[in-house]
């Protein structure tokens, strides 16, 4: 998959901008970045749509090509160039996982991500001139629900959704949750009470690696032990705070956070930015030196936050609940960790056997 090296991505304006040589026949895709912006997406989305547009544009370029001269041929052949496409680092294409996959190749949802980036920007730029055509084909919606999607109470939420024919086939995997032995592991390995907190958060409380950077100090009621969490799409939730999680961040602020004029709850230690908020590139930093340190190579931040998942569905406790602790927008989401809890479905298993043993 050759791409056109001249173009980057740059941040300018409080968005995302693609930028470099070539870069005016792309303008379109800079007006579709600032309109997301507009529309209060938060910046790493708007980030992450202007990198899977980079990689179209480079693409593009590199076959000659402008947006206008995109239908649906051009875009099949796109798909095709990225499940050909390698990633520079990897074992070569003779290495395959355990699924079957090459390892030096894009996965399916890195695809699909790209494909879903292409088609909002055309169906921005039918919005703006109707009598374009999006070159990207929608498919139809699904008639039925699959075994993933719940009925009943929260089945008004499982709404169909049409799928692009474009898109691939993704391959569903459970979420990995940590074992009791690698919990304490990790957790043995967390010397100071900020790391601990953090950690604490995600996996007693179920927050996202980024709604523990988005704490403010005033978002903990440590005495009534509640959590205001600022989730994704600009969502407040409320979150009931563990015993044992709510001291840990109390003596945290007594004895270890830095004197600062920022409000946020969890700041950077030492060097020279201490007394700075901590980014979502030093969580990263302290999470990759504990995993290499404690030996528990799957403790990554949303592990935690999966580990939570599992342990609520275990507890039987009721989807909606679960919904709003986790902070999920669809109970879809919230259903995959129904199927996480082995401990239930043995136990009916193991009854409806004896019912079907038992004589009348």
């Amino acid at each position: 998959m050759e791409t056109d090296p001249d173009l980057s991505l740059e941040a300018s304006g409080g968005t995302w901008q693609i930028a470099g040589a070539g870069s005016a026949a792309f303008t379109t895709v800079n007006d579709y970045l600032g309109y997301l912006a507009d529309r209060n997406y938060s910046p790493a989305t708007v980030r992450a749509y202007g990198f899977d547009l980079l990689a179209f544009c480079r693409w593009l370029a590199s076959e000659g090509l402008g947006l206008g001269g995109v239908d649906t041929d051009v875009m099949l052949r796109y798909l095709t160039a990225c499940r050909h496409a390698t990633v520079p680092g990897r074992p070569g294409p003779n290495v395959l996982t355990l699924h079957g996959q090459r390892t030096d190749g894009y996965a399916p949802a890195t695809v699909n991500r790209r494909l879903a980036a292409a088609s909002g920007l055309f169906t921005f730029m039918v919005m703006r001139n109707p009598a374009l055509k999006n070159p990207i084909p929608r498919g139809t919606e699904n008639r039925w629900q699959g075994s993933g999607n719940r009925s009943g109470l929260l089945g008004h939420l499982a709404r169909p959704q049409p799928r692009s024919a474009l898109r691939l086939r993704e391959p569903r995997r459970l979420p990995r949750a940590l074992d009791h032995q690698e919990v304490v592991a990790l957790f043995q390995d967390l010397k100071t009470w900020r790391d601990r907190a953090m950690a604490g958060l995600m996996l007693y409380c179920g927050l996202r690696a980024g709604e523990v950077l988005a704490l403010a100090v005033g978002d903990v009621d440590i005495g009534a032990r509640w959590l205001l969490v600022h989730g994704k799409g600009a969502k407040e939730r409320r979150v009931p705070l563990d015993t044992d999680v709510a001291a840990t961040i109390q003596t945290y602020l007594l004895i270890e956070r830095p004197e600062s004029a920022s409000r946020m709850l969890f700041l950077v230690a030492k060097g020279k930015t201490r007394g700075q908020p901590l980014t979502p590139a030093g969580l990263r930093t302290i999470f990759r030196y504990h995993r290499e340190i404690s030996g528990v190579a799957d403790a990554h931040p949303h592990a935690l936050r999966h580990t939570f998942g599992s342990a609520l569905a275990e507890a039987g406790v009721d989807l909606a609940v679960m919904r709003e602790l986790l902070g999920h927008t669809h109970v879809n989401t919230t259903a995959r960790y129904i199927h996480l809890a082995p401990v239930h479905v043995k136990a009916e298993y193991d009854a409806a056997r004896k019912r079907q043993q038992s004589p009348d």
